[in-house]
């Protein structure tokens, strides 16, 4: 029987003391850590020594983490653990909003928040008592709060990227809920109507020729209702890993509730290489679906080839998933760093394919936000409507964009700024 390499521990073991209590903060936050993996960081940090900063991170983070999508919660756990003197304070003062003077006036940044909720696993979140006097026994404390937003609500209109765990999770079950109906388009074949509008003119000698040539009746006709199909362009690059999957839930429930009036939904994810994902939403586990899905897709939190990629698509898959008069959306940020002539004319041929297309970018949920980025500014004039996408209640509002073709969001504002 083989026996594993001995593994001694130092006479004073704070360090690796630190490193377990740190992993277990990394498995509360969603990563799968084990025991051997924890063992594996010990030991690599004993090999790479710990005398330089970035060794140190890199050496964890070899061991630790097996995902692109765990990187950045990775970053912020063992920048809260190991480089932040004041962390807990910190991270309490992130799950105390109300709590003002330890944490600056900010919303968390990505991750932030699921960091909070690792690290304080288990910490008692309560405010600290008053040193001054005890209160009087009899007096009792009001708290006015009609005008406050439900949780529900707050939870509705809060940013993906600054949700805690239990939030997605909430904000997924929320996703699933939603329907994303459309109306109906009139055909040029029609179904056989008594009041119908059309003259049937084939019915009506068909039926004539039954009886020797007369025509009892006239048959009329009322075009038949189809549905279009759904197209689903979808950035998985770095900036929108979170945004991505969230959209990804929400459109796997689009596709598996029969009877809200698709045909069907066509998805693709797009970073560096056009990946098609429609196969992986006929899953019913919405878990399995998203895993392969991403198994599929090689470039997840890579770079971004926004252009090519929408090459990619017009020249292999336009003809097959655009024809009658598919709506198309387009879930990016738009932040790409190649040419925007290429991008500008591949938007223009999309534009023309499509039914309808619209744009979700989660840029948007910045009030201050302007077409300055050179991507943007080419793709923008070839959409139908421009619309946030960055919270459940963004992606509620959209589906009751869908039932107004009048509706372009945010497009003729930032138009008006461009041009001026």
């Amino acid at each position: 029987m083989t026996e594993s390499a001995p593994f001694d521990l130092p006479d004073n073991p704070k360090l690796t003391h630190n490193i377990v209590h740190f992993a277990r903060a990394l498995r509360a936050a969603g990563l799968p850590v084990g025991p051997g993996r924890v063992i594996d960081a010990v030991r690599a940090v004993a090999a790479a020594g710990f005398t330089s900063r970035s060794d140190f991170f890199y050496a964890l983070r070899a061991c630790l983490v097996t995902r692109p999508e765990h990187l950045t919660v990775f970053a912020q756990i063992f920048r809260l653990y190991w480089r932040d003197p004041r962390y807990m304070e910190h991270m309490m003062a992130m799950m105390l909003p109300a709590i003002r003077g330890v944490q600056e006036d900010r919303g968390a940044a990505p991750a932030e928040k699921r960091a909070a909720e690792a690290l304080l696993d288990g910490v008692d979140r309560a405010p600290a008592e008053s040193d001054g006097e005890d209160l009087d026994e009899e007096t009792v404390i009001e708290i006015d709060a009609t005008a406050t937003m439900s949780r529900e609500e707050r939870l509705r209109r809060l940013d993906f990227e600054q949700m805690s765990n239990a939030e997605i999770a909430e904000a997924k079950r929320m996703l699933a809920r939603l329907s994303l109906p459309v109306r109906p388009l009139a055909s040029r074949r029609g179904i056989a109507d008594p009041h119908g509008p059309r003259l049937d003119a084939r019915a009506s000698l068909r039926a004539a020729l039954r009886r020797g040539g007369e025509m009892r009746r006239v048959h009329r006709k009322t075009p038949r209702e189809r549905w279009p199909n759904l197209v689903v362009l979808c950035d998985i690059s770095g900036s929108m890993s979170q945004y991505s999957r969230m959209v990804l839930h929400f459109l796997h429930a689009v596709a598996n509730r029969k009877g809200v009036g698709w045909a069907r939904v066509h998805a693709f994810t797009f970073g560096t290489q056009l990946t098609n994902i429609t196969r992986h939403l006929a899953t019913r586990d919405v878990d399995a679906a998203l895993a392969a899905a991403g198994k599929q897709a090689q470039d997840w939190e890579g770079g971004t080839r926004i252009g090519a990629c929408l090459h990619a698509f017009n020249r292999d898959w336009s003809r097959r998933v655009m024809g009658q008069g598919a709506v198309v959306l387009l879930i990016t940020d738009g932040l790409d760093r190649e040419e925007a002539g290429q991008l500008g004319h591949e938007m223009e041929r999309l534009h023309l394919s499509a039914r309808r297309l619209i744009w979700l970018n989660p840029l948007l949920r910045w009030d201050g936000f302007a077409p300055k980025a050179q991507g943007i500014r080419a793709m923008l004039p070839h959409v139908d409507a421009f619309r946030a996408g960055h919270s459940v209640a963004t992606l509620e509002e959209l589906a009751e964009a869908l039932s107004r073709v009048e509706d372009g969001g945010e497009r003729a504002r930032l138009m008006a700024a461009m041009e001026g």
